[in-house]
């Protein structure tokens, strides 16, 4: 067991085994087997966001064979090169905002493993550039074949999907005036009005 994030190389490279060991305070995301920290406690306005976010596809999902998990909850993603080479151990584990996945078979008492079938991630004023670009990309590799990106202050939301060459493609954006819908679940609708509301 490791206490203290101090302990660990933070250059160095690590697996999902290695992250089960892990029992230190800061909340932290490992993509291709680098330590990612993560924000600090979301604030209210991204809370908020997220729970409006949560309760409609909840509601729309409910009595079908799909399911929405909100954060804290881990997503092991394989690496098509690492994971490869290692006989399918896990070097990416990271916490989504939102993610609905449709594969039961995907979930089992850890979280998920495999992509899920849409990811949001909502941003906070902690999150870095080089963060982002790292999930669009390991999303995209991952294939994932819907995802959101939000943006709370400026009050957006990107809607990305996954093209024919497994690329993502910018479907729409969407500000607060508008209802916005998605790709994997066309008869889904969120008021963004409302999701946004103070």
């Amino acid at each position: 067991m490791v206490k203290d994030i101090s302990e660990l190389d933070l250059n160095g490279v690590y697996t999902y085994a290695d992250y089960l060991l892990w029992r230190f305070e800061e909340r932290v995301e490992l993509i291709k087997g680098k330590i990612f920290k993560m924000s600090p406690a979301p604030n209210t306005k991204h809370q908020r966001i997220s729970s409006r976010l949560h309760v409609t596809f909840f509601n729309f999902l409910e009595n079908k064979t799909c399911d929405v998990f909100s954060a804290p909850f881990d997503v092991r993603l394989y690496d098509s090169k690492k994971s490869q080479k290692a006989n399918k151990e896990v070097f990416t584990v990271v916490q989504p905002d939102l993610c609905v996945i449709c594969d039961r078979e995907k979930i089992d008492e850890k979280g998920c493993i495999g992509a899920p079938d849409l990811i949001i991630e909502i941003l906070s004023l902690g999150n870095s550039k080089k963060e982002m670009k790292l999930k669009y990309e390991l999303y995209e590799e991952s294939g994932v074949q819907e995802y959101w990106v939000v943006y709370p202050y400026e009050e957006n939301l990107l809607k990305f999907v996954l093209n024919d060459k497994q690329k993502y493609e910018l479907h729409q954006i969407f500000n607060t005036e508008d209802i916005a819908t998605s790709f994997v679940f066309p008869q889904l609708e969120v008021n963004l009005e409302k999701v946004f509301a103070e």
